[in-house]
């Protein structure tokens, strides 16, 4: 079977942790997080991207949630294509309840995984668009925007390198004058999706 993987930058070392010798993936694409900041142009790119592998693979893993606007977007595609459950990467990695239930402890958190923890400063900046505010050092608008939050919550998934992951995660929080709590999670919500791809893959075949 052919897979093609196209994915949140994001989620890419959870990803590539679980597939990385898996000889059913020939073709790996990572889009840039940003995208999700700009739902209906994520939406259009990632129709561009996935209809790009129809003749060229069986399935595509496309590695991201809900995020806002791709709620039944595999319906839309000219390739057969499964996606991660649930509203956003975070949900992925922890699951519905656990979600819930970290909101509940400190509704101000900023949740950070491996790949937003390598984000750090800078990917927040990126992602606001706080660079392009003519007359403003990015930095400015950091108060405001965590006026209400309390802690950042750095995820593990146990996919090796803890230690930098976790560094990086407390340096965006003393940057920010936040609590700095950590937590693990497993992978089996990445799992299953890839189970259910190769699933659908050896149906087509």
């Amino acid at each position: 079977m052919k897979i093609a993987i196209i994915a949140c930058d994001i989620l890419k070392n959870e990803i590539e942790y679980l597939t990385k010798d898996d000889p059913d993936f020939v073709y790996r694409e990572y889009v840039e997080f940003a995208l999700h900041e700009d739902p209906p142009h994520m939406k259009e790119v990632l129709l561009e991207k996935v209809n790009a592998m129809k003749g060229k693979v069986d399935v595509v893993f496309l590695g991201y949630a809900i995020c806002s606007s791709l709620d039944g977007i595999t319906k839309e595609f000219d390739v057969p294509a499964v996606m991660l459950p649930g509203a956003d990467c975070i949900d992925v990695l922890l699951g519905p309840e656990e979600y819930a239930r970290e909101k509940k402890v400190c509704a101000g958190t900023w949740f950070s995984s491996p790949g937003w923890a390598l984000e750090g400063m800078d990917g927040l900046i990126k992602e606001l668009h706080l660079d392009s505010m003519e007359g403003y050092d990015p930095s400015f608008f950091f108060d405001i925007i965590f006026a209400s939050y309390e802690r950042t919550l750095f995820i593990d998934p146990g996919i090796g390198n803890t230690e930098e992951y976790r560094k990086k995660s407390e340096e965006f929080a003393e940057g920010l004058k936040l609590k700095h709590d950590c937590r693990t999670c497993n992978l089996d919500r990445i799992e299953e999706t890839i189970r259910r791809t190769k699933e659908l893959a050896a149906s087509l075949s």
